[in-house]
């Protein structure tokens, strides 16, 4: 009895100050991390239980000196193979109830989205419309599509129907992510203000790309031809990473930039000033439909490392 106390309050301790996660940067994240939490909670309570038998076994069976005669004729146990199967089996069972509920309280599971013809349709767009229809979705509509076509994580069940706070295109291409504000401003680099729900229009123009935010405990791929959705709310200021986890060619590394969450303040300056420089002719793209992969990359390519022209090699051999 005082084995089993012992191995529960040091998986439950482990499991909730194992350090191995990056700092927690929005409201999704704290659901992720409990998930995690408790797998790890289990899994290092099982780590313990097996080799703890293993070497209670090595130092109780062990083979004493002078005894060279046979170990028991044991062939099985039938009721201890059933225990040790099915507390897994249970394990595993609850876990992947518990992720399920994760995964709905994030907005991820949909099922009217998942069976909307409109979803499967719009891949159907060609060229010039869908990227339209990606800009706007109420597009759709006037092709005889339905207006609801993303995939990927959506609102929290209580927020659902409301709209975002702040609705951003997102366009992976290789090798950088273009952020298209409301307004006409475009950005390498993502802002977003504080506490507000913000929403991610994702697609890809070339490849299959990953939309990852390590602090935010969210992934969501860009897909060629699909627009898929990543929405959150951030509760932390600060500078975090948005990397592509999805190789998507030689410079995958290099595809790599900043989220910047902002007090609202702040962010509202930082909108100004991209207005101001879309007047003085210095935006990245005044319309990123008319623009090239290499016009888009042209702002970045000293932080990427690779230049206009290496683009346009690389993209002739594709």
């Amino acid at each position: 009895m005082l084995a089993g106390i012992a191995l529960t309050l040091i998986s439950l301790w482990f499991g909730q100050h194992h350090g191995l996660l990056p700092v927690a940067a929005s409201k999704e994240a704290e659901l992720v991390d409990g998930l995690f939490n408790t797998m790890m909670v289990v899994s290092v309570g099982l780590f313990i239980l097996v080799q703890g038998v293993i070497l209670i076994s090595l130092f109780k069976f062990r083979r004493r000196a002078g005894d060279d005669t046979d170990g028991p004729p044991i062939h099985g146990n039938i009721p201890l193979e059933i225990v040790w199967t099915a507390i897994p089996a249970v394990i595993v069972l609850v876990i992947g109830v518990y992720s399920f509920d994760v995964y709905k309280a994030l907005g991820g599971f949909d099922p009217e989205a998942a069976n909307d013809p409109g979803v499967a349709q719009v891949a159907m767009l060609a060229g010039d419309e869908f990227s339209t229809a990606i800009l706007d979705p109420s597009q759709i509509k006037k092709h005889g599509h339905h207006h609801q076509m993303a995939l990927g994580i959506g609102a929290f069940p209580e927020d659902e129907g409301r709209a975002a706070d702040l609705i951003v295109d997102v366009k992976g291409i290789q090798y950088a992510w273009i952020f298209s504000y409301p307004g006409g401003i475009t950005s390498g680099e993502l802002h977003v203000p504080i506490s507000k729900e913000v929403q991610l229009n994702l697609n890809a123009q070339d490849v299959l790309h990953a939309f990852w935010l390590p602090e935010f405990r969210l992934k969501q791929d860009a897909i060629p031809g699909r627009r898929t959705e990543l929405r959150f709310k951030p509760e932390r200021l600060g500078e975090y990473p948005v990397i592509c986890a999805e190789l998507c060619g030689p410079y995958h590394g290099g595809m790599v930039t900043k989220l910047y969450v902002e007090d609202q303040e702040t962010f509202d300056t930082w909108v100004q000033t991209q207005l101001a420089s879309q007047d003085n002719g210095e935006a990245i793209a005044l319309n990123p439909l008319d623009r090239t992969d290499s016009e888009y990359l042209a702002p970045f390519v000293s932080d990427l490392g690779i230049t206009a022209e290496t683009l346009a090699q690389l993209n002739s051999q594709s």
